[in-house]
């Protein structure tokens, strides 16, 4: 038999202490002002092959200028970078919350197969950049034969 009776609710009091702290001292605000914005930010993709080629979609909502976007095509590899830009219609102090990313951005991407880098086209349509590379026929594959001992 237990010298200390069973009380469920005792780890309980621990944590509403520890809470009761942390909300007393003066608490962060939870505004997000430039230096919490992250600097580095990287888009989200797709890719999927085809017969005869690889396809790369990348959300990329606000890009207002193609000058702001640079693709490079290496043989495995797809690297998109550029920068987003807003206009502020709204001073700066007066922000409550700012969620839309603003700035430069970076993301290599590894292809499924090789990719020739002739003949890659790109569009940007509603904020999504849609990337066509054409398979190049050096890797086909091939059937190993095992031996046996």
């Amino acid at each position: 038999m237990p010298l200390i009776p069973y009380e469920p609710f005792r780890r309980l009091e621990h944590m509403k202490r520890e809470l009761d702290h942390f909300f007393s001292n003066d608490f962060p605000s939870l505004t997000f002002r430039d230096e919490f914005k992250p600097i580095f930010q990287t888009p989200r993709a797709d890719v999927y092959e085809t017969e005869k080629e690889v396809v790369a979609r990348c959300d990329l909502p606000g890009i207002e200028n193609k000058e702001d976007v640079r693709i490079e095509v290496d043989t495995h590899s797809l690297t998109i970078s550029g920068k987003i830009s807003r206009t502020r219609e709204v001073k700066e102090e007066k922000f409550m919350t700012q969620e839309r990313h603003e700035g430069s951005f970076h993301r290599t991407i590894p292809l499924p197969a090789s990719v020739s880098s002739e003949g890659v086209k790109a569009t940007y349509k509603n904020g999504v950049l849609e990337v066509r590379m054409p398979k190049t026929g050096d890797e086909q594959k091939r059937k190993i034969d095992i031996e046996f001992h």
